[in-house]
């Protein structure tokens, strides 16, 4: 497998879609109208860095995963229960979410600063970065096919534009239109795909 081909996945409310491509892609730190994130899980993510010491704190970043079974996902399908969510996760149903689709190469080219691939939660206290093309086509490789890329993080400093963006991927054909219409209100063109899989409770 070419691993700038490998997808990475960025999931939201649909209630927070329009904001997204009206701002023409996502901003990091930027509060969506349904926040997902609990103030502690934003102020781990404040508070840890990127790099070295004095390195971009971790929220200057928007996250990706390398997998629709990621450890958040699954959490957030389960009912968010764990602290680094909010009360808005927690009542939000999976049908709710939309998964926004990418490649590693897409961002890389199209988003601003370089990619980042952290071998775990991003806040975490031993996580490790792979910063660069080279150290994180390295990182993603000891990730494929492992545990570990259920935790893995892809990231991307300030914002992704919209046109990264390669595949909506939504729960039914109800969430489908209503995504479809935003789409169209805004002029722009992403292909909508139903996959129920990726929005179904995990065992």
């Amino acid at each position: 497998m070419n691993l700038l081909d490998q997808r990475v996945f960025h999931v939201t409310h649909l209630r927070n879609l329009a904001g997204i491509v009206g701002a023409g892609g996502m901003v990091a730190g930027e509060v969506p109208e349904v926040d997902f994130s609990s103030p502690l899980a934003r102020e781990l993510r404040s508070s840890a860095t990127v790099g070295e010491a004095g390195a971009v704190p971790v929220s200057a970043y928007v996250p990706w995963y390398l997998t629709p079974d990621a450890d958040v996902w699954n959490e957030l399908r389960r009912g968010a229960a764990e602290p680094r969510w909010s009360a808005a996760a927690r009542a939000a149903a999976s049908v709710d979410l939309v998964a926004l689709v990418s490649t590693v190469k897409a961002l890389g080219d199209l988003a601003d600063g370089d990619i980042v691939v952290a071998d775990g939660d991003a806040a975490g206290t031993f996580t490790r970065f792979a910063s660069g093309s080279d150290q994180a086509l390295r990182m993603l490789a000891r990730l494929h096919n492992t545990d570990h890329a259920l935790a893995a993080e892809v990231l991307v400093k300030d914002s992704v534009p919209f046109e990264a963006v390669q595949l909506i991927g939504v729960a039914n054909e109800p969430q489908r239109d209503r995504v479809r219409a935003i789409l169209d209100s805004a002029g722009v063109r992403t292909k909508v795909a139903v996959y129920p899989p990726w929005f179904a409770a995990p065992d």
